[in-house]
């Protein structure tokens, strides 16, 4: 336990950590190390995971609906998390944001972790946390940003409201897989806003069946969210889409947060 623990021994804190989503992505190169390039436009969410921390306790549990299937180990970033920081706390994470989903439930939690151990939205800060996992560096700003690097490079931009509807089916993928693809696909160009369908097409031929389904029901191509599993469409179409539940999907119809909300710390308890 650290100094700080210790001094602040059996403080509660409970954080928001905001879904991410990236509306457009595009591959531009691959670096010496196996690392892929982007330049992305990524966005915060309401939709959230809610973290609660006690400080003089360790430990990591989580409980919601995609809680299932999660490690609770030292894999789990937000362990990892905490060692970067040099804190020791106990943790616990109402999972509402899928994992393999496209959607940054794992890197943002991370980032509300960093946060609350005192990582500020600095360059150099944000290059230690994409070390963690690329989305983290994003999560830790939040808002809306235009991303490059490795997702070390967080440029901010201007809050736009919008409303979109997720489609998160009973599948996983697994961004580093979906990156093999590109590879092996031969670093494709989509035609649409998102380089890494087509790789996650290959790495989850399900998806094709979801992304139609959707499509026929809202006479419109959906998108991808990052490497998938998640699905979104422009608007609140819920009720084109609430009969996909029966099919074994989450349809969650969410907005965009400015950055004051995604990167704010809920109060003591």
């Amino acid at each position: 336990m650290t100094s700080s623990d210790r001094q602040l021994s059996g403080q509660l804190v409970q954080l928001r950590a905001h879904a991410k989503l990236t509306l457009g992505l595009r591959v531009t190169g691959v670096r010496d190390d196996g690392y892929h390039l982007i330049d992305a436009e990524m966005v915060s969410l309401d939709l959230h995971d809610l973290l609660t921390i006690r400080t003089g306790e360790v430990g990591l549990t989580a409980s919601g609906p995609f809680a299932a299937g999660m490690p609770l180990d030292d894999s789990n970033l937000v362990a990892r998390a905490l060692q970067l920081a040099g804190r020791t706390a106990r943790v616990h994470i109402d999972k509402q944001i899928p994992h393999g989903g496209g959607l940054g439930g794992g890197s943002t939690d991370a980032a509300a972790v960093l946060r609350w151990a005192g990582f500020a939205a600095q360059p150099d800060a944000l290059v230690r946390a994409s070390r963690l996992g690329a989305d983290i560096a994003f999560c830790l700003v939040g808002g809306r940003a235009r991303v490059r690097g490795i997702g070390e490079v967080v440029d901010p931009l201007a809050y736009i409201e919008r409303v979109v509807t997720l489609v998160i089916p009973p599948l996983v993928v697994s961004t580093p897989a979906a990156y093999r693809a590109w590879d092996e696909l031969g670093g494709p160009t989509a035609q649409g806003p998102n380089d890494l369908e087509p790789a996650a097409l290959a790495v989850e031929p399900k998806l094709r069946r979801w992304r139609d389904m959707i499509g026929d029901r809202v006479g419109a191509a959906p998108v991808l969210a990052g490497s998938g599993a998640t699905w979104y469409v422009e608007g609140e179409r819920a009720n084109a889409l609430g009969d996909l539940v029966d099919e074994g999907a989450r349809v969650v119809v969410t907005r965009t947060v400015p950055m004051t909300v995604s990167a704010a710390t809920d109060t003591q308890r």
